[in-house]
């Protein structure tokens, strides 16, 4: 078959499939025109999915005669100065938008500059052009695209449900009013229920407008990120880790006001959390970087939805730095959907489902009920009768301890401790409040910092062991563990092969102080498994430091005196993510005492 020229509308047509995948991706390139051309109100209205109409009115600088004639050719632009790819500062520069939508449907601009006596209207459909034509009209543009596909069925039948479109557009007008506090974005029509995010300016405005869009709660519960590094400067808010979403739907990234898909920004965020967030959950992050046009190629994707940087490195570098920074600056805050959560599994009592009555004790029983009534001349109180003891009811040991109750006083964060329940929960007051803390998780995070900090400054502390600590373990496991016992040196424990079935333990962290030194070792073996190589070790240093951790923490069932669990509170507020342990899980709740008077039917 000979080489041959293909048709200016088939040119067309096959340039459209790469930049107007689905309506959503009009109503971006067409948004993203109005905003370029200096608009401060832009309204969208849909229909049917935007596969039915899209409209995008602005009150930007408008068009006349010759732009209008021009906007609607392939690769005719006014956002590209001196034909320099290097120096993209505009949303728009590629100049086949209006010529790809024109040849897939019907196509109606309308234009109007501030000189202008009135506006001019031009129609291109699917491929066909007329006009323009003298139109009554504000300043601004307004562009109409109907019946989008309708002559190209095979590429429409490709298109998802009209519910399923509609929430692609809102997805990407969202993304673009979080891009653009200054503007006013209006989005509604027949097939969704409206929005309107009106324009925020000043100090604060981006706060304000993630809060318009991604909701007040978000933050309410997220830290400010504002550093620079490398001329990189990395803005944004990012979730504290205790306020997670099952999927990664609510991470947002902006590069220059764009916003795009980019695995360094991705790695980058996952890296940053990986330290607090839980397993199978995802951060909620909105994150804005600027960088010189020059280090980032935004032309490697025909919709522009992915970009390139020239140092991956460096903006990975400032990203971490960024997110590190601002959620140690937020020191022990949890989330209040934490406390949201807690206050979600209470019911009243005449709301509870019907169950047996519990079974009374004997009148013989040599278990009588103490008072706690706050007296300092009264010793312990303590709830541990054994279950067989209390009549067939079986219940985790539970204990109140009494003491002075100005002994600490109640004005920290975390206030003071009032009791101990489970022999693993602490129940502190302050003046705000109630809280209960996970005493096993505060400390295993208090724990892990302190790791982290020596490891930082070199070798990490080590105690001898009186006599060497001989675990048993599989012959394989012992291999392990004597290839990695250099590494293993770095962390404060001390190991040697003891045998074919057996290692030694010579030495180990002394801030674990009195730890089970067999569970350390067995765990330890059985990342060493998992990981499949000494070398990842290094790479592996969280890993291995939080199973340290674990082992050297205060453990769930262990009595705590007051004093002892008011240095814990104490600790927790002068260290760095303390709110949530190494897991992800909070370590405290925080209820508010208007959410206690809520409980008991009492708030105004």
């Amino acid at each position: 078959m000979p080489i041959r020229q293909l048709p200016e509308d088939l040119i067309n047509r096959i340039a459209a499939g790469e930049v107007v995948e689905r309506p959503s991706s009009v109503v971006k390139e067409l948004i993203e025109n109005s905003i370029d051309a200096g608009a401060r109100r832009i309204t969208v209205t849909t229909a049917n999915g935007g596969m039915d109409l899209i409209r995008i009115a602005d009150d930007g600088h408008g068009m006349d005669r010759d732009d209008l004639l021009l906007s609607v050719e392939r690769h005719a632009t006014s956002k590209l100065s001196a034909d320099d790819l290097d120096d993209i500062r505009t949303l728009g520069f590629r100049g086949e938008a209006l010529a790809s939508i024109g040849s897939v449907a019907r196509l109606s601009v309308a234009s109007r500059t501030a000189e202008a006596e009135s506006g001019l209207a031009l129609v291109v459909d699917n491929g066909r052009r007329s006009g323009p034509a003298p139109q009554a009209m504000n300043r601004g543009t307004v562009i109409e695209v109907r019946d989008l596909f309708a002559q190209v069925p095979a590429r429409r039948k490709f298109l998802k449900s009209a519910r399923a479109e509609t929430a692609a557009i809102t997805d990407v007008v969202k993304r673009l009013a979080m891009a653009n506090p200054a503007v006013h974005f209006v989005l509604e029509g027949s097939d969704r229920t409206a929005a309107n995010w009106p324009a925020v300016t000043g100090e604060g405005a981006l706060g304000a407008r993630l809060g318009q869009v991604m909701g007040a709660d978000f933050v309410d519960n997220a830290v400010t990120l504002a550093t620079a590094r490398h001329g990189i400067v990395v803005a944004g808010m990012a979730g504290l880790p205790t306020y997670t979403r099952a999927n990664s739907l609510s991470q947002f990234y902006f590069v220059n006001g764009r916003s795009v898909r980019d695995k360094v920004l991705v790695g980058a965020v996952r890296a940053a959390f990986a330290d607090y967030v839980f397993r199978d959950r995802f951060p909620v992050v909105a994150l804005y970087i600027a960088i010189d046009p020059a280090e980032v190629d935004v032309n490697v994707h025909p919709a522009k939805a992915e970009l390139r940087f020239r140092d991956q490195g460096a903006v990975r570098g400032a990203v971490i730095k960024a997110i590190g920074t601002a959620l140690a600056s937020a020191g022990f805050k949890a989330s209040t959907s934490v406390a949201e959560d807690i206050l979600g599994a209470f019911s009243a009592p005449e709301m509870a489902e019907p169950s047996a009555p519990a079974p009374v004790a004997p009148a013989a029983s040599s278990h009588q009920p103490q008072r706690f009534d706050g007296r300092p001349d009264r010793g312990p109180l303590h709830f541990d009768r054994h279950p067989s003891q209390l009549a067939g009811f079986t219940a985790p040991s539970a204990r109140v301890e009494e003491f002075e109750p100005q002994a600490e006083p109640v004005d920290h964060p975390l206030g003071a401790a009032r009791a101990q329940m489970f022999d693993n929960y602490i129940i502190a007051q302050n003046g705000n409040g109630l809280l209960l803390i996970d005493q096993h998780a505060a400390h295993e995070r208090l724990v892990y910092e302190r790791f982290k900090a020596q490891l930082a400054s070199g070798p990490v502390p080590s105690q001898a062991q009186l006599i060497p600590v001989i675990v048993e373990l599989p012959e394989e496991d012992c291999a392990r563990l004597e290839e990695a016992a250099p590494e293993l040196e770095k962390f404060g424990l001390y190991l040697d092969r003891f045998g074919p079935r057996a290692i030694a333990v010579r030495e180990t962290p002394a801030l674990l102080g009195n730890t089970d030194i067999s569970g350390l070792v067995r765990d330890l073996a059985d990342g060493l498994a998992e990981w499949d190589s000494a070398a990842a070790l290094t790479a592996r240093m969280e890993a291995i430091i939080g199973r340290m951790a674990c082992h050297g923490s205060v453990r769930s069932g262990r009595r705590l005196r007051v004093d002892e669990m008011n240095a814990l509170l104490r600790d927790m507020e002068a260290t760095p993510h303390s709110g949530q342990c190494i897991h992800g899980r909070p370590t405290y709740v925080e209820l508010k005492k208007d959410d206690i008077e809520r409980l008991f039917g009492r708030s105004r």
